[in-house]
């Protein structure tokens, strides 16, 4: 009896324990969901692994010679594990390092003071975190490579916390050279071909394990990498840097200078369609200050004004063989059409004037007059068709996106106004590019081509996308020979004797047209507030370039700056003048082109030995002089003669005919001073050639 009763007490004991146990499980439940519940969530939160995309490295771009554009280069994030100095080996480490470590960080970022960086990393120990970022600002690997031998962070990551996060930045090279053009990726904004190629250039992203070590920050596993990134592709273009920085700083002169709203300027390759420069600027509100926020010359739609006019006139020699000498009565510059007044900008008029002159002058009236002949009396349809043909109501396809959608629209019946308002550029909306494009297939010899800004997609040397094999090219010529011969005559006529004669040269020539609009405000066309714009070729011989300047809303003293020839017309010559100094190719292009032959001077030239080598070089001549020195060059009967130049020891030399430059150089050499006055070459000199001369003596040379 007495063991059975000890048996049950032992039960009864064992079920107490038991149930006592169970209970304190139920409370460690109760406690840890209820009462701890949130603290020990926070520290799950703050460590755990998860599997995230990581970025691929973005492809450069480049331009037409190599030159890089944009590129994405390394940058770092310096963080910082606190827990790594908690253990027993590295403690001393980081108590023997730490004040010198944190004036080091306070000299280099110079955001704050030592000990502000000794509290931080002081208050990230004491809270245990795993991971602390030291400072947001970016640094490149040479800083890397100099913090790694700072106090702790020596010992490296596991000994020494220390984390260097890797962040790859887009950089463009050449600064905000093409910055539109070119393009960029910020926030929600994406612009240029950084936005259209993006595809091409983002790559494959990868993908590996990251352990998170704070609130939405995360760093990489050593090893986790699941799948590595693919790179993206490199993207070449057509840009020319020379021609883009040029293109650039002419037109911002042009824009200060005239305190203009807006412009843009392309540049285009004749036979390829390549753009070799495009630039937008934008004046800044209340500031004088310009910058690219808008791609005024692809999506600028507007009236192209006088421009427009080419257009116009092929249109009337291909469906009515119009002639250049057909005789035009613009009387006295005044047309009334319906309820309309149509004007010409000479105060008077031309008169009686052919049709080349008609284009030459711009006239409205000689312009509406001829169209009224042709195409008036229900042929308006005729006109717009040859637009069509033209390709200027039609978009583009341009590579950068979006490219906008030109509004061509023939009036509506009973309209008399339209037609001739439609002909000189009015009433329609065109892009720059769009007016360039047709311009250019003038040049071109009749051929359309779309206009191109990117040629191919590569990796390494492998190309992976030819555009120039997608490029869009109208087999059939836009006009006839003859009326190419006749518009490029009158396109010519603008610089020799026309509204942009102020841009003619002896080097070469320029064929173009003036366009000067009132601009359309609430519409309404606003007097005193204009549209200019230039486009052309170059050389007028043999074209190589075309361009477009368009500056918005200039704001001239005179009332004729106002308009396009001293406006958009200067801005041309500028850049045409620059492409032309640095074009050796165009120079023999010209060269070659020139029925009469290369024309010599009949001056007579004293010039280096050397300079005579280098010129008989480039011209393919044989014949080069023997000895060092100087020679006297001159032309004569179509041959080029040189013969040695005295420069006699110890006594003046013969000056005359000399740059300054030279005869500086000569003597210096030989111990004399120099005085001069006037430009050009060398006149005359004080001291006669062959004088016997002390050293020291100055002198003095009259230039002209």
């Amino acid at each position: 009896m007495n063991i059975k009763k000890d048996i049950v007490m032992r039960l009864r004991f064992v079920f107490l324990l038991i149930l006592c146990f169970a209970g304190g499980i139920i409370w460690r439940i109760v406690q840890l969901q209820n009462i701890e519940g949130e603290k020990w969530r926070k520290a799950s939160s703050l460590r755990y692994v998860s599997e995230r995309t990581i970025e691929a490295v973005r492809g450069n771009i480049y331009a037409d010679d190599g030159s890089l554009l944009a590129t994405s280069l390394p940058k770092y994030r310096l963080g910082f594990d606190p827990l790594v100095s908690l253990s027993d080996k590295n403690k001393a480490i980081f108590e023997d390092g730490i004040e010198e470590l944190c004036k080091k960080l306070s000299n280099f970022y110079g955001d704050k003071d030592w000990k502000d960086y000794y509290s931080m990393i002081s208050l990230a120990r004491h809270e245990k975190d795993r991971y602390m970022l030291l400072n947001n600002s970016l640094i490149d690997f040479q800083d890397v490579k100099m913090m790694k031998k700072w106090p702790i962070f020596k010992e490296g990551k596991y000994k020494g916390g220390v984390v260097f996060e890797k962040v790859n930045v887009r950089y463009n090279p050449f600064g905000k050279m093409g910055f539109r053009t070119i393009g960029y990726k910020k926030d929600k904004e994406k612009v240029g071909i950084e936005n259209s190629f993006d595809a091409q250039l983002a790559g494959v992203p990868g993908k590996g394990i990251f352990e998170k070590i704070g609130q939405g920050s995360f760093r990489p596993i050593d090893g986790g990498e699941e799948a590595i990134p693919i790179p993206g592709l490199d993207i070449h273009t057509t840009i020319n840097v020379n021609i883009q920085d040029v293109a650039e700083s002419s037109l911002l002169r042009a824009l200060k200078r005239s305190g203009a709203d807006k412009g843009c300027v392309v540049v285009m390759e004749v036979a390829t369609g390549e753009i070799k420069a495009m630039t937008n600027l934008t004046r800044m509100r209340d500031t004088s200050n310009y910058a690219e926020t808008y791609n005024h010359a692809v999506l600028g739609l507007t009236d192209p004004g006088s421009v427009f006019k080419l257009a116009s006139m092929v249109a009337l020699m291909e469906e009515w063989n119009l002639s250049n000498t057909e005789m035009v009565n613009t009387e006295n510059g005044e047309m009334k059409i319906g309820d309309k007044i149509l004007k010409d900008a000479k105060i008077g008029g031309y008169g009686n004037i052919t049709a080349q002159s008609v284009f030459e002058h711009s006239s409205n009236v000689g312009t509406a007059k001829l169209m009224l002949k042709y195409f008036g009396k229900g042929n308006e349809k005729k006109y717009y068709k040859k637009l069509h043909d033209f390709h200027l109501d039609q978009r583009l396809n341009f590579q950068l996106r979006p490219d906008a959608v030109p509004r061509i629209s023939p009036p509506k019946k009973g309209d008399i106004t339209g037609l001739p308002w439609n002909s000189i550029g009015y009433g329609m909306s065109l892009t720059p590019l769009q007016m360039l494009t047709f311009y250019n297939a003038i040049a071109n010899d009749g051929k359309w081509i779309q206009p191109i800004i990117v040629k191919e997609t590569r990796v390494a040397d492998r190309v992976e996308d030819d555009f120039k094999l997608k490029q869009e090219v109208d087999e059939n010529p836009i006009c006839s020979a003859e009326t190419l011969k006749k518009v490029r005559k009158m396109l010519e006529g603008v610089v020799e004797r026309g509204t942009a004669s102020n841009i003619k040269n002896d080097l070469y020539k320029i064929a173009g047209k003036t366009g000067t609009s009132q601009k359309l405000i609430n519409g309404k066309y606003r007097k005193g507030m204009y549209y200019t714009s230039f486009i052309g070729y170059f050389p007028a011989d043999a074209p190589k370039y075309s361009c477009v300047v368009a500056i918005d809303n200039p704001r001239g003293v005179k009332r004729e700056a106002l308009f396009a020839s001293d406006a958009s017309a200067p801005v041309f010559k500028e850049i045409a003048d620059k492409i032309y100094a640095c074009d050796i190719q165009m120079h023999k292009l010209l060269a070659k082109n020139d029925n009469v032959g290369v024309k010599l001077t009949s001056q007579k030239q004293i010039v280096h030995t050397s300079d005579i080598k280098a010129i008989n070089e480039e011209l393919g001549i044989e014949r080069k002089p023997v000895n060092e020195g100087w020679a006297v060059m001159e032309a004569e009967n179509g041959r080029v003669q040189y013969k040695e130049h005295s420069n006699p020891k110890n006594k003046v030399p013969d000056l005359r005919g000399m740059s300054l430059r030279d005869a500086i150089y000569i003597l210096e050499n030989k111990g004399f001073k120099v005085s001069y006055s006037g430009f050009g070459k060398v006149q005359s000199q004080s001291i006669p050639p062959g004088v016997f001369a002390a050293k020291n003596r100055t002198i003095g040379l009259v230039l002209n």
